[in-house]
């Protein structure tokens, strides 16, 4: 996985947030965390759904697997985190994780964006997390 991350990373940097591979467009941001045991920085590429100008939304999918991703622990444990957005460049971000009607709200939005996304929440017991990014002030 850490190959495809630095693939997908390398690719984003070197044309300006855009990634070919598999269609990804300019819907990816690369988020920057802090290992929530190790404190080792850490950058990993994510879809992610602008629902207004300075908030992101992140899946906490991990292609429907049964466990949270490393990087949902990493946010919680360290919330203040930053962002390389296709259209902004490096933005500071606060994290805090949607709960009810609001992750759902914010859910059927990854599900409109892929087909992937809820193929992913049938392949789970779990109900995937949805992160919000706020711009830090």
């Amino acid at each position: 996985m850490a190959d495809w991350n630095q693939k997908i990373i390398d690719e984003f940097r070197a044309n300006g947030g855009t990634v070919q591979t598999m269609g990804f467009g300019r819907s990816l941001v690369l988020l920057h965390h802090v290992g929530a045991r190790t404190g080792a920085e850490r950058v990993t590429p994510l879809a992610a759904v602008r629902p207004a100008d300075g908030e992101w939304f992140l899946a906490a999918s991990k292609g429907g697997a049964p466990t949270n991703p490393a990087w949902f622990h990493n946010l919680v444990a360290h919330p203040d985190v930053s962002i390389e957005d296709p259209d902004e460049g490096a933005v500071a971000v606060r994290a805090d994780v949607l709960q009810g009607d609001e992750r759902d709200s914010a859910w059927a939005r990854f599900e409109a964006m892929s087909d992937g996304f809820a193929q992913y929440q049938r392949g789970t017991d779990r109900v995937i997390p949805v992160v919000r990014l706020r711009r830090a002030n």
